[in-house]
């Protein structure tokens, strides 16, 4: 029988008597008083034994709730001390509530066999049938807030049904204590202004000064709101301590001092940026600091002007849409190329490897870190895919120069040279799903890594060497200012030299874009090295199909936002022409960027560039892409067009809007 139907004829249920009621009614309305009287006594009668009953199925729920659980003698006796209800599984129902749970919830007792959510509007019981004591929820009623907790049972009955025994115990003074813990939890932070040094260079002692009030008073302004512990630790860095409760309006305002800092300008129109780190949840003061430094560490290998916030787990960002100022400085590239020409020294074997499909850039970067090796007098293997990559043309000359001969090697073969005292230098990424054979990156402990790409959240760690500069145009440009610093002019075949100004020709579009004095500095000592910029022009070229398919691509393109140029593809492409694509359609008069979608297998891969205000790295890193402020990519697992089409106009949407 349908269970609906069947709780009509159960005792309980006042339908039942509405309908004898209506007998009687109808009886006496036709007259007919002798019939009326007797349905009455019947209806009299079967309310005096539906009392009975459910006086005498209260007693049997409540002796069954009493014995359902071992428990003392002496406390089964005493009335229990917090909310209990009883529910039949199958349908939720309750079938037997104490009188506190009544009273806590305003349910009254006559509307037993209602749902549970009658008394308990949230309260499901998944978690209940899944075998779980404890609900993953919190119920708040009258302004108290209670945890919920459970068991089942089955009833000594024919059917076997099976019950859930639910009991509420008020722990709104724990949750108080919780809470006010965990907003008071100290936030630890280093500010850190990150152009110092360019700021006050050639200025006078006085114009200094001035800088560095300006300086203090937007900071000690910025902090006084969230009346935290501010202490100067050095002219350009600062600590400052608050509770966790203040964050929240931290973030809601975006960290309004990166704007703020702006304000302050030395002679040459130069602005003043920030770099924060902030460590939260951290066990200990050390730890929350070791996160804060991380985060500073983190903020300014992705260019600096912007907060990164480390938990036990995650990094979050804000700000950074500003574009990397260049750095004049060489002092780190010299000391780097000390301490890599010592540990290759010292190593059995060393494996140069770059990302995946490897373009001009990683290949020149690899090329020139094997001339390192050939100085240290170790042999270098280049660990790269000689099928699949976007430097055929450059690859197969390199292979023609006898010291080349048998320098590329896959990476199987690689883990099966490698030893305990091998060294792995990655080059053009700092991501380690992004390198050409992870395995590789996994088995050796001796790691370097030569980048010029903003750092990812998931980036290599850890490192024994580590020259990572988001100013740099391109990785070729740091491998060449370690050359400088490690070889002879002598020892750098024009091969070398020409793979490295390759590289940066690629990731400089011949000097269009991040070009700084550095780039141009580099590329002078590769000429003076032996590489020909029309060679180097040559490999740029493409044959005459390719460059009608690349034109296809910037026809399929449509403009978004009056700036923003999108070719979503449904046929496949390579990444060569892909990327020449998105150069080409920021040539287009008004166009500032450009994005170029193509599916590749069982992914969507998206080339982006800029030359405005629009940072693609920070537009394409909720998609899992990466980069920087001009040049950036991504791959987006088990997607299609349209739909990865979508996410990036949301992407966008949100850069633009905050």
């Amino acid at each position: 029988m349908n269970k609906k139907l069947g709780r009509l004829f159960w005792p309980g249920l006042w339908l039942y008597f509405s309908v004898l009621a209506g007998f009687v009614i109808a009886a006496a309305l036709t007259q007919n008083f002798i019939l009326a009287a007797a349905e009455a006594v019947v209806a009299i009668l079967a309310g005096v034994f539906y009392l009975i009953c459910r006086q005498r199925r209260k007693k049997v729920l409540q002796h069954f709730a009493q014995n359902a659980f071992p428990v003392p003698e002496q406390i089964r006796n005493m009335d229990v001390p917090f909310p209990m209800a009883m529910i039949r599984l199958g349908d939720s129902r309750i079938l037997w509530t104490n009188e506190r749970f009544c009273k806590i919830t305003g349910y009254q007792d006559q509307y037993l066999e209602k749902k549970l959510t009658a008394a308990l509007p949230n309260a499901g019981i998944d978690w209940l049938i899944s075998g779980k004591s404890e609900a993953p929820f919190d119920l708040t009623i009258s302004g108290r807030r209670y945890r919920l907790y459970g068991a089942t049972v089955r009833a000594d009955d024919p059917d076997n049904t099976a019950l859930g025994m639910l009991y509420l115990s008020d722990l709104t003074e724990l949750y108080q204590v919780r809470d006010e813990y965990v907003r008071s939890r100290p936030v630890v932070s280093i500010i850190l202004v990150d152009n110092y040094e360019e700021l006050t260079k050639n200025l006078p002692e006085g114009a200094i000064s001035s800088m560095n009030a300006q300086i203090n008073d937007i900071i000690s302004s910025w902090t006084e709101d969230y009346h935290g512990l501010l202490r100067k630790l050095e002219r350009n860095r600062f600590l400052f301590v608050f509770e966790k409760r203040d964050l929240g309006r931290i973030v809601d305002a975006k960290f309004s001092i990166l704007e703020d800092i702006h304000r302050v300008e030395n002679p040459t129109g130069l602005e003043a940026s920030l770099s924060i780190g902030l460590g939260i949840d951290g066990a200990t003061f050390e730890e929350s600091y070791d996160f804060a430094a991380l985060s500073l560490e983190m903020s300014l290998s992705r260019g600096g002007d912007q907060a990164v916030v480390k938990d036990r787990y995650n990094f979050s960002f804000y700000g950074g849409r500003s574009r990397e100022s260049d750095r004049t400085s060489k002092v780190r590239s010299r000391v780097t190329a000390k301490s890599m020409m010592v540990l290759l020294e010292q190593s059995s074997h060393v494996f140069i490897m770059g990302h995946k499909n490897a373009d001009l850039d990683a290949v020149g970067a690899a090329m020139g870190i094997s001339c390192m090796c050939r100085k240290a007098g170790k042999k270098a293997y280049i660990v790269l895919d000689v099928n699949k990559n976007s430097s055929e043309d450059l690859i197969t000359e390199i292979q023609l120069t006898p010291e080349y001969a048998d320098i590329f090697i896959s990476g199987q073969d690689a883990l099966l040279l490698c030893d305990n005292h091998s060294t792995l230098i990655v080059v053009d990424t700092n991501r380690p799903d992004q390198v050409e054979y992870k395995p590789l990156l996994e088995a050796i402990t001796r790691v370097c890594v030569v980048d010029h790409h903003r750092r990812a959240a998931d980036y290599i760690d850890p490192v024994v060497l580590n020259l990572h500069e988001p100013y740099a145009s391109s990785a070729s440009e740091l491998v060449t200012e370690l050359l400088q610093y490690s070889v002879e002019r002598s020892d750098v075949l024009p091969i070398e030299a020409k793979s490295l100004l390759a590289g940066i020709f690629l990731d400089t579009k011949s000097f269009n874009v991040r070009t700084g004095e550095r780039t141009f500095e580099a590329a002078a000592v590769l000429r003076k090295w032996g590489a020909d910029t029309v060679e180097v022009k040559k490999l740029m070229q493409n044959d005459f199909q390719d460059t009608m398919e690349k034109y296809q691509i910037i026809k399929a393109s449509r403009l978004y936002r009056e700036e923003i140029a999108i070719a979503a593809l449904n046929t496949t492409t390579s990444r060569v022409l892909a990327a020449q694509a998105a150069d080409e359609l920021l040539n287009i008069s008004g166009i500032t960027t450009s994005f170029v979608l193509y599916p590749e297998g069982d992914h969507v891969s998206i080339s982006a560039r800029s030359i405005g205000k629009a940072n693609v790295q920070m537009i394409l890193e909720p998609l899992g892409g990466g980069g920087n402020a001009a040049t950036a990519g991504a791959q987006i697992e088990n997607s299609n067009v349209k739909d990865v089409l979508d996410r990036l106009v949301a992407s966008i949407d949100e850069f633009y809007e905050e």
